[in-house]
Order: structure tokens, then C-alpha cells, then sequence
């Protein structure tokens, strides 16, 4: 059964977490006991209904203030697929934990209250599952059972939107659907009360999709994190190369490039859990053993001989800044790329967005916190990395302060 990943977006107070819990609720994936436990709450909290928000809404600070501040994964199944839900923060000020939580989902659910229709965070969200090369957003109008179902209304929402992601350049799928998360229309089953939609529930719409080609079909990528090196008498001779492979697959006898060396070889043997394997695939954590005696270290990676990935060590890339000290030209950090940490200079910043005119400051002389925009960097030593757009996987870094170890921005590569 395949895997569809999701992540909820949405300002505070649209209803992502109503939402999810009314998904979870109607495809009965609640147990009893916690239900139960719900409906008690809310009937403390003064609801005549159950508040199924309080399905994800688990921290106390969350509860307290009604809003969501941490990304919450959610998993549940249908008979057709499984499903985990990222659902992340609406407030702008937890717009990194937005990226952090969509970082690796097929899937955005933009939620839109329908009273208030397209506002800044609708923007910022749908700009971000644009950078994040999101394959689907799934635009739900919420609410609409406040607004007396208005057909209208959605049409309106529903045509801003398609503007909006014409203006930022959004390149994949979206689909419309009129909900009321509150009490389920639209979401798990169609509506009675709004019959002018011919459209699908959000469910068959997520059960439906195509579940995108994995990381599987992209080149091999292995950062080796650790040389193994037994000290026995049985495996004296065995040197063994750790690490995750990134994407892609290899197998015993493919030939194999190292980096930063450019020297090539042939995989001996593979290794998985202790096991001897032919083949292994994305996303596991594996031993290479190569039939020739090279010198690699932590930091090095294994690639695929017929692959193209050369060491760069300047690069144009998408930045969105997390720090409340704002970023200019020529600031120093530590940028983390897999198991690489190495020095780095913003050399340039070449644009910031606008988030309200959606439009690009070319002339931005400093990034202030959740800004996104495009920077020059150059790095102390070489990176064996990809481009974003053509690996997600290897194409994504982090900029740490060196002297306070905050992780300060989030980057994607561009161009070399």
C-alpha cells in the first residue's frame, strides 16, 4: 500500500486542525476512548459540538491560545492508501516551521476561510509550496457554511487564487473544494448543502492522486557518513563506507564515482541491517564495500559512474531567513549540506520578495525574519550537490551562526 504525504497550511484560525481531525474522525481512524475524551473536553471548554480540533491542537500552549505552533504529524489509512499529515503552523511568525514540515510531501492543503478570502499567509504558503517544487495543492474554502454556501463566493476565492498562482509562476496541479470542516461537508463525502458543486470530496481527491515516482528514480547519492573498520581477525581486511543513501538505488557490481577524488570503482558487496543485499534503494541506511582500496572519509559521497555531480563551491539559491538578526551582504556562517558543515559567505543579495505585491525587490539591502528571496553564496570548501529543482534531496541547506548555533535559514539551490 503506497504512502501519500500532506501538509496542511492556512493563517490562524482557518481550521486546519478541524479539518484534519474531521478526516480522521469520518474515516474512522479515531479510537473510542479518545473520542470519548474529546467530547469531554469540549463540553468543558462550554461546545455544544465536539471539538475535533483537539485531535492535533496535543500541546498545552497550542490549547490554550486555540492556534497551532508545531508541525504535528498525523497518520491514518483507507483501504485504498495510508496517509501522514504534516500540519503546520498558520501564524506568520512559525512560517519555518511551515517549510520544515512541507519539506518532503506530494500534497499542500491551503486552507481559506471564506469570509476572509485570500489573504497575505494565503500568499506566503502557496509561495512556498512553489519553492518546495510541491507537485499538488488542494485549495479547501472553509467555512462555508458561514457564508450560507454561496456559490459565488467560492467562484470568487476560487478565481483570485488561480491568479495568485499564475503571478508567483506555481507550475503544478490544484484543485478546488468547497468545505465546512466544522461539519464535514465536502471533506470525507459531498455535500447536500451545496449541490452546485460537481466536483470531488477532498478525501477522493487525496485517494485518487497519483502517488509521484519516488526518490528511487533519481541518481544514487550516498554522503558517507562513517568508515567502518573492523577490529577482528575475520574482518581485517574489510573496509566498509556508511551512510543513507539520499536517492536512487545501487547494486552489487555497478560502477561508482567518489567524491571529491573523481576516482572510480566497482561495489563488492552491500550491506543492510547486517545483511548481505543485491540491491538497496532510497531513503535506507547501508554499508558499501568497493573492489578497489581508495582513500574516502566522512564527507565524501558515493555517486553513480554515469551520473553528472561536480563539487561547487559557489551557487546562486532561495533563501528563507529564520532569525530575528537580519541578514546582509557579506555575513559569514556554517552551512550544513547532508554531512557536510563548512564555511560560507552570503557574497550577494540579489532579490526579496514582496509578499503583498508578490513582486521582486532587486534592490533589498538586508533580509528581516521569514523574508524569502535569492542570494549569492560561496563556500570555504567544495559541496557535492544538486540542484534543487533536479534533486530535492540534495539540493536543500542549512546556514547555522557559528557563534550561537541557531539554525538561521533554510536555502535551495538554484543554478551553479
Amino acid at each position: 500500500m503506497d504512502v501519500l504525504r500532506i501538509a496542511t497550511a492556512g493563517s490562524v484560525d482557518d481550521g486546519k486542525s478541524t479539518l484534519i481531525g474531521r478526516l480522521l474522525h469520518d474515516t474512522q481512524s479515531i479510537t473510542k476512548d479518545k473520542l470519548e475524551a474529546i467530547t469531554v473536553t469540549s463540553k468543558r471548554k462550554g461546545l455544544d459540538f465536539t471539538d475535533l480540533s483537539l485531535l492535533t491542537d496535543g500541546l498545552i500552549a497550542e490549547r490554550e491560545q486555540g492556534i497551532t505552533i508545531d508541525v504535528a504529524h498525523i497518520y491514518f489509512s483507507t483501504p485504498k492508501r495510508k496517509y501522514i499529515i504534516a500540519d503546520t503552523p498558520g501564524h506568520v511568525e512559525y512560517t519555518r516551521n511551515m517549510i520544515t514540515g512541507a519539506s518532503n510531501v506530494q500534497v499542500s492543503i491551503i486552507l481559506i476561510d471564506a469570509r476572509n478570502g485570500i489573504i497575505e499567509q494565503t500568499k506566503r504558503h502557496l509561495f512556498i509550496a512553489s519553492l518546495l517544487k510541491i507537485e499538488t495543492v488542494m485549495v479547501c474554502v472553509n467555512k462555508m457554511d458561514l457564508v450560507d454556501f454561496g456559490k459565488n463566493i467560492f467562484i470568487k476565492i476560487r478565481e483570485q487564487f488561480m491568479s495568485l498562482a499564475e503571478s508567483i509562476g506555481y507550475e503544478g496541479d490544484l484543485h478546488f473544494v468547497p468545505v465546512s470542516a466544522l461539519d464535514g461537508d465536502n471533506v470525507v463525502k459531498n455535500s447536500e448543502r451545496m449541490d452546485w458543486y460537481n466536483g470531488s470530496s477532498l478525501l477522493y481527491l487525496l485517494e485518487t492522486l497519483p502517488v509521484r515516482a519516488n526518490e528511487n528514480t533519481l541518481p544514487a547519492r550516498l554522503p558517507v557518513q562513517m568508515v567502518i573498520r573492523p577490529r577482528n581477525n575475520d574482518h581485517h581486511d574489510f573496509r566498509g563506507y556508511a551512510g543513507r543513501l539520499k536517492t536512487g538505488n545501487l547494486q552489487t557490481g555497478e560502477k561508482v564515482m567518489i567524491l571529491p577524488s573523481m576516482n572510480e570503482s566497482v561495489i563488492k558487496s552491500l550491506s543492510l541491517a547486517e545483511k548481505v543485499v543485491v540491491k538497496v534503494f532510497a531513503g535506507e541506511s547501508i554499508v558499501v564495500e568497493l573492489e578497489d582500496d581508495i582513500d574516502i572519509s566522512r564527507g565524501n559521497m558515493i555517486v553513480s559512474a554515469s551520473s553528472t555531480c561536480k563539487p561547487v563551491n559557489a551557487f546562486s539559491a532561495t533563501l528563507n531567513w529564520m532569525d530575528e538578526q537580519v541578514l546582509t551582504a557579506g555575513r559569514s556562517y556554517l552551512l550544513q549540506h547532508n554531512v557536510n558543515l563548512v564555511k560560507a559567505k552570503v557574497m550577494a543579495l540579489q532579490n526579496v520578495l514582496d509578499i503583498h505585491s508578490m513582486e521582486q525587490n532587486p534592490k533589498a539591502t538586508q533580509f528581516q525574519l521569514n523574508d524569502i528571496g535569492k542570494v549569492l553564496i560561496k563556500t570555504a570548501k567544495p559541496l557535492f550537490a544538486d540542484t534543487y529543482q533536479s534533486n530535492p534531496a540534495n539540493g536543500s541547506f542549512i546556514l547555522i551562526d557559528e557563534f550561537s548555533n541557531h539554525t538561521v535559514a533554510v536555502g535551495f539551490i538554484e543554478n551553479f
